[in-house]
Formats: C-alpha cells, sequence, structure tokens
C-alpha cells in the first residue's frame, strides 16, 4: 500500500475531531434565543482545531488540507443544523460523495449484501460516475467547483457554498478571488435560482498589520458580493491567528501554484480506484495532542460577515423556500431555540 498522503492524513484526523465534537452524532440545538432574537452559535472551537491539523501536518496549499478544513466544518455545522447528514457533502466518512439514494439503497439492503457493497465503495478512493472527493456542480454554462453541498435526487441542490482561505500574498490576490468567486456565483445561481449560495473566506490575522488596507477592502468586497440581487445569498470573512513559526515557507515548496488562494476541498487528482490509506490510531491521538493553537478573532469582523450571520442566512434561506415537509427537524431545532 501506498504511504499515506497529507491529505489521508488530516481526513483522519477531522474524523476524530468531528467525533468528539459530536459523539454518536448527537448535536446540541445550535439555535439560541438572545433577546428575544433567534440566533445561531457555531462551534468556533471545533473549526479551530480542524484549522490546526494542516499547520500540524505542515501541509501546503496544494495540497488542497489547509482549506479542507473549512469545509469539513462547515459541513458538521449543517448538520447540527438539522440537515439530513448523507445530504450534505463533504459527508461525515468515505466516500466523502456519495449519492443519497445509495445510502438509502444501502439501508434497505440484508446485511450479507450490504457489508459486501459498503466495502466496496469505501476500499477504493473513487468510483467514477458514483463516489468522488472532487464536486462540482453545472452553472449555467460551464461547471463549478462547489467545496459545500446539499443535494438530493428529489429537490434537486439547496445549499452551495464555496471556501477560500489565503495565509499570505494579501495584496494580489484579492482581485483574483473576488473576480473568480463572483463569476461562479452568478453561473451557479442562472442555473439553481432556488438554492442557497454561499461563500466564505478564511485569512489569517497578520493582514491587519502587513496589509491594513487591503483588509478593509476585501471586507468590503466579500460584504458586497453578499448583497447583489444574483449572487451569494450570505458571505463571511474569518480571521485566522496563529503562531508565525507555524506558516510554511511558500518560496521553498515547489508544487506551490502561482496562486496560493485555494478552493476548499481536495482538488482533481489521478487518484481514482487508489486503495484508501489507512492511518494508525496512536498517530491520530498523537497529532490530536499535539495540534497548534489557532484562534479565530470574530470580534474583529463586521457582524455581518460573522460565521453566526452566514450559517443562519444559509439555513434560513433552505427552510423559506422548501415546503414545510421537508427538513423537519431543522425546522424544529430552530423553531425549539434554547433561552
Amino acid at each position: 500500500m501506498a504511504e499515506p498522503t497529507a491529505k489521508d492524513k488530516a481526513w483522519a484526523i477531522f474524523d476524530r475531531i468531528i467525533v468528539d465534537a459530536s459523539p454518536f452524532g448527537l448535536h446540541t440545538n445550535p439555535w439560541r434565543l438572545m433577546d428575544d432574537t433567534r440566533e445561531y452559535v457555531p462551534d468556533i472551537a471545533t473549526l479551530e482545531r480542524l484549522l490546526g491539523v494542516p499547520l500540524y501536518l505542515k501541509a501546503t496549499e496544494r495540497s488542497s488540507v489547509r482549506a479542507l478544513a473549512l469545509d469539513v466544518w462547515l459541513a458538521h455545522e449543517l448538520r447540527r443544523a438539522g440537515f439530513e447528514p448523507d445530504a450534505v457533502w463533504p459527508r461525515l466518512r468515505h466516500p466523502r460523495i456519495l449519492p443519497v439514494p445509495i445510502t438509502k439503497l444501502l439501508e434497505a439492503l440484508p446485511k450479507a449484501e450490504k457489508m459486501i457493497l459498503t466495502q466496496r465503495l469505501i476500499k477504493k478512493t473513487s468510483i467514477s460516475e458514483v463516489t468522488s472527493s472532487n464536486p462540482s456542480i453545472l452553472g449555467k454554462n460551464y461547471l463549478s467547483q462547489v467545496d459545500v453541498i446539499m443535494t438530493d435526487w428529489v429537490t434537486g441542490p439547496e445549499i452551495l457554498v464555496s471556501t477560500k482561505r489565503m495565509d499570505s500574498s494579501y495584496g494580489k490576490n484579492v482581485t483574483n478571488l473576488v473576480a473568480e468567486s463572483y463569476g461562479d456565483a452568478k453561473n451557479l445561481r442562472l442555473r439553481h435560482p432556488m438554492a442557497a449560495l454561499g461563500f466564505l473566506i478564511a485569512v489569517r490575522s497578520d493582514i491587519l498589520v502587513k496589509e491594513p488596507l487591503i483588509f478593509g477592502w476585501l471586507t468590503d468586497l466579500v460584504g458586497k458580493i453578499g448583497q447583489e440581487d444574483d449572487a451569494y445569498h450570505a458571505t463571511s470573512l474569518l480571521l485566522m491567528d496563529y503562531e508565525g513559526d507555524l506558516a510554511i515557507d511558500e518560496e521553498n515548496d515547489e508544487k506551490e501554484p502561482e496562486n496560493p488562494l485555494t478552493p476548499a476541498g481536495p482538488e482533481p487528482a489521478p487518484d481514482e480506484n487508489k486503495d484508501v490509506a489507512d492511518i494508525p490510531s496512536d498517530e491520530i491521538d498523537r497529532a490530536l495532542l499535539e495540534l497548534p493553537r489557532v484562534t479565530i478573532q470574530e470580534e474583529l469582523v463586521d457582524p455581518h460577515l460573522q460565521a453566526a450571520t452566514f450559517i443562519a442566512n444559509i439555513v434560513n434561506r433552505t427552510l423559506d423556500v422548501t415546503p414545510i415537509t421537508l427538513h423537519r427537524k431543522a425546522r424544529l431545532l430552530r423553531k425549539n431555540a434554547a433561552g
């Protein structure tokens, strides 16, 4: 068996962190009543742990592991909000992208047949036309990579979220970021007008010192692409704070692409039919003990771009445009917000 890649190791650690955050798949109600206002309370502690994984692995941008932490967290939040776990991609387990009808078929099969088919699905990294690690959705004119998705054959895509991460080279990348994201939003919105479209970017907090004007510009742009009638329904900006000596030296990374803004989520890779790597549990335990500390500095971001507002807008949009017979658990959680 081939040596596990950084992505293989990251998935194993991510999975353990999510299990710790939701034992047996159970969640507390993320909605709270604050001064008679219903607010969503995101699990920021879990996000901070997930963001420490790429730093622990010293993962480069090209590996997609750094940005993948955002995908795992957002999918976790959608499950906390009460949406069908297997309809949210990336899934809780491998394969990360698997159509809901196949999961329902597995549940209906006799035990012996279910075991055979399950082993077939989980043995390889992907199976052509069945499972995948790189979600793409057809927009009006072209396929767009979308990093966090909720979909089913009955409803079609209901949630489409694109995520980005930027740890350096802030000045020269902001324009490319907005142009790419703006184009994807319009492309997707024209084909899927009822889906809740979201955009989230995580930026290292040293931008406030190195490029304060760029941070102001980025804040303004991210806010504006969430105000267009034919673009995103919700946008968010996260500030990540971590020690300087944890950063990867991008200049020494020969595989680093010219643009260090990496779309969150697994990039297309020639790994179809590759065996899934097995990561020893003691290696995962050691990683969890040694995870670098990452802090999300929410107080430095405008309220309308904070994670709580972003997730609430995505959830509310999804529930508001679907019949009350759908997503009953999510509706019940929102209705029964704790005081």
